[in-house]
């Protein structure tokens, strides 16, 4: 990456997308900044005191193909192009596969899969017209291990990430970088939503989850820089969930004992939420 960018953002009323947006937006970086939740993005808008000649918000769902044509072109109008799509909105709600509501299949597979095809397309589509472009996705270690407890999500991000990579291989020629970073567990409302749930143990079975701050050192330093084509984070619990990716059975054998540590992690961290002190 060099110099100062038009960049459109997903998923920044929260999480990660928030993250990413404050700091871009301090780097000068001219952005699109975009959420189904318009309210707590335009209060977002006013805590940062943005300018609208540099950063500006939208209401976007990402299931609505119109919806991305429309970020997309306003970002072309207001600067001439658009250098990075960083793809980052999503969804999760736990549960086990014989419990979960047709409406939750619906959720998991029309935000994760059908917005990322959606964004990528849209984005692709303008960024081959000008010949350059980047293009970010954000899937999880749940891309390359089943997760269970997960399955809607786990089966949601394997998409993203077979059509990510495939993605990447289409649009190089034209000079059209796509990456695909596969973070752990991150400190955001996405893993406190999962906290409650024994379906997601599986998610706290870490030493301790990724903070914002570890993912925007990731995309600021090395995928905005290098445009990989993929990147997990970190590599000590991306090489595990590649080796239960190439080997379910011992995925299989592996999980039980995994959960039995995530369960008791959910447990301290419920105790740890009722009595702070």
């Amino acid at each position: 990456m060099s110099g100062l960018q038009t960049m459109l953002l997903t998923g920044c009323a929260s999480g990660i997308g928030r993250h990413m947006a404050i700091v871009l937006a301090n780097k000068g970086h001219r952005l699109v900044c975009t959420d189904i939740n318009i309210e707590a993005l335009e209060a977002l808008g006013e805590q940062e005191d943005w300018d609208p000649s540099q950063v500006v918000v939208r209401k976007l769902d990402v299931r609505q193909a119109q919806d991305w044509k429309y970020a997309i072109d306003e970002a072309v109008r207001l600067w001439g192009k658009l250098d990075v799509l960083m793809h980052i909105a999503g969804y999760l709600k736990p549960g086990y596969l014989h419990e979960v509501a047709p409406e939750e299949v619906d959720l998991h597979i029309d935000i994760n899969v059908k917005g990322t095809i959606l964004g990528t397309q849209a984005a692709a589509t303008q960024m081959v017209k000008q010949r350059s472009g980047h293009i970010i996705n954000l899937g999880s270690l749940a891309s390359l291990a089943p997760v269970p407890g997960l399955s809607m999500y786990s089966a949601s991000k394997f998409a993203v990430r077979g059509f990510t990579l495939a993605a990447a291989q289409e649009l190089r020629k034209h000079n059209v970088y796509v990456s695909l970073l596969l973070p752990d567990a991150v400190e955001t409302p996405m893993l406190d939503l999962q906290a409650s749930y024994e379906e997601a143990a599986l998610t706290f079975s870490g030493s301790a989850p990724l903070s914002l701050g570890d993912v925007e050192r990731v995309i600021v330093e090395r995928i905005l820089v290098e445009r990989p084509m993929e990147v997990v984070l970190p590599i000590g619990r991306g090489t595990l969930a590649m080796v239960a990716n190439c080997l379910p059975e011992f995925s299989r054998v592996l999980a039980p004992v995994l959960q039995r540590k995530g369960r008791a992690a959910q447990i301290k961290l419920e105790k740890l939420n009722r009595d702070p002190n």
